[in-house]
């Protein structure tokens, strides 16, 4: 029996009688947030650039919250906050020129600018295609549900929360969407504001080269540098097509161009010193990384330090599509696919099955590969996470209900490995 059958026949263990196999491997433990008493610990030619960060951060925080404090002085009653949705499909970023200047896209637009904030960010989960935003509104949709005591997504500030991030595409989209209208439209204010959306990345970017995932910062694991779900990939794909004038992006200043460009080359080299050596071989990227170490951390409480298939797929993606690849990420591209080649599972499918209620990891002949979400950081074996903090080898154990939606398994992976069939082609 070779590996990957192995490996498939171990995934059914959960079904079977012999459950006791499956086993608790491990907590997950909170992400230290950035801080002045972390700074203070790294090598004193590091501090001057990251207290700086810091105080940036803190100032224009205070600047967004004085904006907003400004606007409610006087006002008796504050309106509602804004309510919360899919953004994207109100963004659309392929529409023919004449579009854009309908009213349609001029109420997308008017609501994409009067909720950019101060700082030039926008809040996550606002659909565009509702009324400006209001004097004395919220940047961003309400309060989160309750959650319990030691859940690491506990905001600081419950009523000050993802206030300018690029999660779930917010930033990226708007900015994209106003550089269209402002190219095809001539629209002075959205040209402006798209600016101020590229100089927010600008401000945002860690003097390492990676990205938080919200910015001003705002404590917890929203501080890490985050590839989940295309976070900074997204932003570097963005920062290098404008840095490029590319398309949508022909208007920008030349100088502006060229602090884009150069941001985009420190995205580049932090992509290549955070691919995770394993045993002397590099391998793949975890999803959130610990900005001052670089090393991986956690994120919400089922989200432990780990590799991840699908987002390590999104940065080879993105590498294989940069024009001018050099020597250093030809071989990380290299190595990862070959990363991704070797942890593919053939003939599996993760599921619902109706005898038990539940999603499991069952055996489906002829099935294409299929890959753990997250893999163990030694082992490179799919690993699981509860909101307990519980970590299990086994998806068994986290999978209590058919009715959590969480992709414990992908085959989104696969994505990089055709990709890579072409770019092999080109650069050998």
């Amino acid at each position: 029996m070779n590996r990957r059958h192995l490996l498939a026949s171990l995934a059914l263990m959960p079904l079977l009688p012999a459950v006791a196999q499956a086993a608790k491997i491990g907590t997950n433990t909170p992400f230290l947030p950035l801080s002045a008493e972390r700074i203070a610990t790294l090598p004193a030619g590091e501090r001057a650039a990251w207290t700086a960060y810091l105080k940036r951060s803190k100032d224009a925080m205070a600047a967004d919250k004085a904006a907003l404090r400004a606007e409610r002085t006087g006002l008796t009653e504050f309106p509602a906050d804004p309510k919360d949705g899919n953004g994207k499909p109100t963004m659309p970023l392929d529409k023919p020129d004449a579009w854009y200047a309908s009213d349609e896209a001029t109420i997308v637009t008017a609501n994409i600018l009067s909720f950019q904030t101060p700082a030039g960010g926008w809040g996550k989960n606002q659909p565009r295609n509702a009324p400006p935003r209001q004097r004395g509104q919220a940047y961003v949709i309400g309060e989160e549900p309750v959650k319990p005591a030691g859940d690491f997504d506990i905001p600081a500030d419950p009523k000050w929360h993802y206030v300018g991030t690029t999660d779930n595409g917010a930033t990226i989209m708007e900015t994209r969407f106003l550089a269209r209208v402002a190219t095809a439209t001539g629209n002075a204010a959205a040209k402006t504001a798209a600016i101020k959306g590229l100089n927010w990345f600008l401000e945002a970017q860690f003097p390492n080269g990676g990205w938080p995932q919200v910015w001003p910062l705002e404590g917890g694991y929203h501080d890490a540098l985050t590839l989940n779900d295309n976070a900074m990939i997204s932003v570097a794909s963005i920062v290098g097509d404008a840095g490029r004038g590319q398309g949508d992006f022909a208007f920008l200043p030349k100088d502006l161009q060229a602090r884009l460009a150069a941001a985009e080359q420190k995205a580049l080299a932090v992509f290549l010193k955070t691919q995770v050596v394993i045993d002397g071989q590099p391998t793949l990227w975890a999803p959130q990384y610990d900005a001052l170490t670089l090393t991986p951390c956690s994120a919400r409480n089922f989200e432990m330090p780990a590799l991840s298939s699908t987002d390590s797929g999104a940065v080879l993606l993105y590498m294989m599509k940069y024009p001018d690849p050099t020597p250093g990420m030809k071989t990380a591209i290299r190595t990862g696919v070959a990363t991704l080649q070797r942890l593919g599972i053939p003939d599996m499918d993760f599921t619902y099955v109706e005898a038990i209620d539940a999603r499991r990891f069952i055996e489906k002949p002829g099935a294409r590969p299929i890959w753990g979400r997250y893999l163990d950081l030694k082992t490179l074996k799919p690993i699981f996470g509860d909101r307990e903090k519980n970590i299990y080898d086994s998806v068994a154990d986290v999978e209590k209900q058919g009715k959590k939606g969480y992709a414990w398994y992908s085959r989104n992976p696969q994505k990089a490995l055709d990709a890579f069939v072409a770019w092999q082609v080109r650069y050998g």
